[in-house]
Parts: C-alpha cells; sequence; structure tokens
C-alpha cells in the first residue's frame, strides 16, 4: 500500500473516473480534487463542503451529495436534482451511487454526523429516476453510507454506520427495494463507504477501525486489510484494469487535522465499473 496524497481534513466520495483518474471530496474544508495518473492533484469543484458522495454523470460531469443532491457540470450551473427540507427531517444527503440504468440512489441525513452533538436519527433512500422523479425506497436508515450493487445488479449493499452493519437489499427491475436483510455486522469499528467487486464481494471501509473488511457474496469475511489511519471512510476501484483499490482516509484518531490520505493498493480481483447517472438535466 502506497500514499498518494495527504494535506485533507475528512476524504469522502472516491470515484475512478477513467479519462481523469481519481476524483474525491474534502467533507469538511471543502472541494473537490482530481489525482491523475502523474501525480499532480486539481482542484475540480470549488468551496463545496458535505460531499460524501458522488458519481459520474453520463454528461461527463458530476453529480454530488451535500445539502442537495447536484448536478454539476462540466461548465455552466449548477442544478439541485433533490433538495434538502429540514422541516421534513431532511438536513443533507451523505453517500450515493447509480445503478446500470443511470438511476441515482441518495440516502439523506436527520442529524448532523460531523461537527455537531446530534443524537442520531434516521434517514431515508431515494431514489432518483432517469426522468427526474424522485421516490422513497428505503427508510429507517441509521447513518447512511456507502452502497453498491451486485455484479448482475440484482442485489444493493447499503452501510448504516450507527447499527454497525451492512444492508442488503433485492432490486426490482423499476428500481425498487425490498425490505432489507442483514447481510454482514462490523465491529469494532463502524462501516462507511463500500464497493463491489467482479466476483460479488464486497470491500467495506470500517471507520475508527484501521482497516478494510472483505466478505464474499455469501457475507462470510475473506480478509481485512490494515491502513495506518483509523478513520478509514470510502474506496473504489480504479486503474486501466480496475486492480487498484484506492483507500481515502480522515484524520480522526490522529493528532493532526490535516492527515486526511490517499492510499493505493493492487488487488487480485477488478473491482465492477459504476454506470454513469443518466438523470435528466437540462
Amino acid at each position: 500500500m502506497e500514499k498518494l496524497a495527504s494535506g485533507y481534513g475528512l476524504i469522502e466520495g472516491p470515484l475512478w473516473d477513467a479519462g481523469r483518474g481519481l476524483i474525491y471530496s474534502d467533507v469538511i474544508n471543502g472541494g473537490a480534487f482530481c489525482l491523475a495518473a502523474d501525480g499532480t492533484v486539481s482542484n475540480v469543484i470549488e468551496h463545496r463542503r458535505g460531499m460524501g458522495g458522488m458519481v459520474l454523470h453520463e454528461t461527463g460531469g458530476l453529480v454530488v451529495s451535500g445539502r442537495n443532491i447536484a448536478y454539476k457540470p462540466l461548465d455552466g450551473d449548477t442544478q439541485v436534482l433533490l433538495d434538502g427540507d429540514p422541516e421534513a427531517g431532511i438536513l443533507g444527503f451523505n453517500d450515493i451511487t447509480s445503478d446500470a440504468a443511470g438511476r441515482i440512489y441518495a440516502g439523506s441525513l436527520a442529524f448532523r454526523p460531523v461537527g455537531a452533538d446530534d443524537d442520531p436519527l434516521p434517514g431515508q433512500l431515494f431514489c432518483i429516476d432517469t426522468d427526474g422523479s424522485v421516490r422513497v425506497v428505503g427508510g429507517d436508515v441509521m447513518l447512511t453510507n456507502g452502497m453498491g450493487f451486485s455484479p448482475d445488479g440484482k442485489l444493493l449493499y447499503h452501510s448504516e454506520s450507527v447499527r454497525h452493519i451492512v444492508r442488503v437489499y433485492d432490486v426490482a427491475d423499476d428500481g425498487s427495494l425490498s425490505p432489507h436483510r442483514i447481510f454482514a455486522e462490523i465491529k469494532p469499528g463502524v462501516p462507511d463507504g463500500l464497493a463491489v467487486a467482479e466476483d460479488g464481494s464486497v470491500w467495506v471501509a470500517v471507520a475508527h477501525g484501521s482497516r478494510v473488511d472483505v466478505f464474499a457474496a455469501d457475507g462470510s469475511k475473506q480478509r481485512e486489510i490494515p491502513v495506518d489511519i483509523p478513520m478509514v471512510t470510502s474506496l473504489c476501484f480504479g486503474g486501466d484494469d480496475l486492480r487498484d483499490l484506492y483507500i481515502v482516509t480522515g484524520t480522526e484518531g490522529v493528532d493532526r487535522d490535516d492527515a486526511g490520505s490517499v492510499f493505493r493498493m493492487p488487488v487480485e480481483v477488478p473491482g465492477l465499473p459504476v454506470a454513469p447517472a443518466r438523470v435528466k438535466v437540462s
């Protein structure tokens, strides 16, 4: 495992863009960044804070979370796809993902998980269809985090941090979800971002746990990957053959406030590519 970049507050939302490199956000300090193959880092989105999740859009822009779910084009104005509603208990959104059809799945936050002493409250799981319509597909989520689909698209895995579990749902053809089941329990530490590999294994970043846990498709634990920083927040597969595992961290548990880092290690199984969002934008 090698460290590629550091100096951030809380890195989240890593995604692989074959044309640009690794894109990731700094939730606390704001902004999204791109780490190119030559090691240079450029700014992709300035200032915006709280981006816990990002996905590529088919236009080449990004869809990002935070106080809302917004489309950020390469050039032009931001377009809100799903707004927060504090009166309805939607303070913002955390991790997001997209399915093969281009729908976006976004978990809402009913409390502030960073920088506040709010009591945990359950959020919801939303689906934004390709026509831009929005529906609730899941509920009672105690701190929504990473999501990823199985290779056949028939299962959705979903980290639920406060309860220390990874959920799994059956996915219908129209994108609706069954009631969830428990796929895996994670202790010590809490499940954060996740990614799915080509063989169906589920790779979970364990915040406060200094590791990544890898589970087979049947939920059995295959291995643990140690990480030098306790606050392991998320991960994704990248590289030309998707056999590079990128791991990102925050600073909690380290005596510095800029220890958020990007790590990379080779892995034997390639990751699944995440389909771009195809939600209608103007």
